[in-house]
């Protein structure tokens, strides 16, 4: 009975009420659960773990003294998600792409969000995300935001909030592909009985919409996949999505601008290249246009994308619209453009740039998260509850000196799924990534990224800091 000493008490668990009966959705995982020993989990954990180490399923971490390559950590017990609420966050997800959308075209257009004064100006030309060079551009089919991860969060009261927007250059669908195709390996059993929503077509719906954003007048794209390397910390991911949808994997050496077109070089000369899903960030994409000291750009890219003769996806200029502050004004920017309510709340966010609100955090910060505007991976958050005097005075100073670059949210306690902690199910803080893919129409991939804090009481999910994942199921008729 692995389910009989668990504590669902003390936070909102996903799959067990405070009652210790099972969530909409979760019956049958809760019953199989039931029915087997700890002995019998264990062993499925451990056959997941060695499948994913002979597969190669790794991500790296800079600068760890145990090495850079790591095994993709997976969790066995699944998180389920009833379709009933994720008909909702589809929507939402749907909603807030297509409003944010609208927003970066707006912002390397007209402006006219600006003039109407609903996002300040200031705030804008202050973003680290915004890219002048890409004012005026017309994107292929007016598309800047054909990838997005938009991450999740449940409170303790169940409810669920978009902590942020993801709309660069968003990692992490491959493991969600990887996590369905080894649990179906090695704990097979647990699916019987469930209908699950799949997640395998991903690759061939991201090249679906990879060919939709291609140029004008093309009807067989060229579609490369745009790697750093092999020294990149989502290398795996981005040689395992090439692989998957057929496509050539290629460094900026393998990619040259001629004649008005970028090429790709092979061993039977150059080949036009027409779409390009980057893998890296505008700053190295070309060093004419960005940053001139760019090793991994590619000279005169932005030119031929400007002209329309190759589609970039993400587009260059995106971050404008993920920026941790612009995240704040995302409710409004919905309403102004689709004259719509959000579907799916922020967590309530404090701007350190707004005078007022900067006073309130700078006198609640044992109280509050305090993050950069433009950081990831979890770096140079502050967890004020958590935070020693020492590390709060070090973020009170950084704040007065840097207004612009931090915004606070109260602390959630995140909700909690049940995690094999040695031979038993404890429950363990977790997030959600969903991936959402905009083409020829929005779509949402069932479920996403779970991922779990493997530390009893941490909130910190990322991988790169200790952090596991859990295949996330979409249960029909939930």
């Amino acid at each position: 009975m692995l389910l009989s000493g668990y504590d669902a008490r003390s936070t909102y668990d996903e799959m067990c009420k405070a009652s210790g009966g099972p969530r909409e959705g979760s019956e049958v995982l809760f019953r199989r659960l039931e029915a087997l020993s700890s002995g019998e989990l264990r062993s499925y954990q451990n056959a997941a773990m060695v499948t994913m180490r002979n597969l190669g399923i790794t991500f790296n971490v800079y600068g760890h003294q145990d090495g850079t390559e790591k095994v993709w950590p997976l969790d066995i017990i699944p998180r389920v998600i009833a379709e009933s609420e994720w008909n909702r966050v589809e929507r939402g997800l749907a909603q807030r792409v297509r409003a944010l959308n609208h927003f970066v075209d707006d912002i390397y257009h007209d402006q006219k969000i600006l003039k109407d004064g609903v996002v300040p100006r200031e705030l804008i030309e202050t973003c680290e995300g915004y890219r002048p060079q890409c004012k005026g551009i017309d994107p292929p089919r007016g598309i800047w935001c054909h990838i997005s991860g938009t991450d999740l969060v449940r409170d303790q009261k169940g409810t669920l909030y978009v902590l942020e927007d993801n709309m660069r250059v968003p990692s992490g669908v491959s493991y969600v592909l990887e996590n369905r195709a080894v649990m179906k390996r090695a704990f097979p059993k647990v699916f019987d009985g469930q209908s699950v929503r799949p997640v395998e077509d991903y690759p061939e719906r991201l090249l679906e919409m990879l060919i939709h954003c291609g140029p004008e007048g093309v009807t067989e794209p060229c579609v490369v996949v745009w790697t750093p390397g092999i020294y990149n910390s989502a290398y795996f991911e981005h040689s395992a999505l090439a692989r998957q949808m057929g496509v050539k994997l290629v460094q900026a050496s393998d990619l040259v601008v001629h004649d008005g077109y970028v090429h790709m070089r092979t061993t039977r000369g150059l080949h036009r290249v027409d779409v390009i899903y980057r893998r890296i960030d505008d700053d190295f994409m070309d060093p004419r246009a960005f940053r001139q000291d760019s090793l991994l750009g590619v000279p005169g890219l932005m030119d031929v994308y400007r002209a329309g003769r190759v589609g970039l996806a993400n587009a260059p200029g995106g971050g404008v619209g993920d920026d941790k502050a612009v995240y704040a004004y995302v409710p409004k920017i919905i309403k102004y453009y689709l004259a719509e309510e959000a579907v799916l709340d922020n967590v309530p966010t404090y701007l350190c740039s707004e005078p007022r609100e900067c006073k309130y955090v700078l006198e609640h910060l044992d109280q509050l998260v305090v993050k950069p505007t433009n950081a990831s991976g979890g770096k140079g958050i502050v967890l004020g509850p958590q935070a020693s005097q020492q590390e709060l005075e070090e973020c009170h100073r950084r704040i007065l000196a840097d207004p612009r670059n931090y915004v606070a949210q109260p602390m959630l306690q995140l909700s909690t799924v049940p995690t094999l902690i040695g031979d038993s199910l404890e429950g363990r803080h977790v997030d959600l990534r969903p991936f959402v893919l905009y083409g020829d129409g929005i779509y949402v991939l069932p479920g996403g990224l779970t991922r779990v804090a493997l530390k009893r009481g941490s909130m910190v999910v990322n991988s790169s800091q200790g952090g596991g994942s859990k295949d996330t199921w979409v249960i029909r008729g939930g």
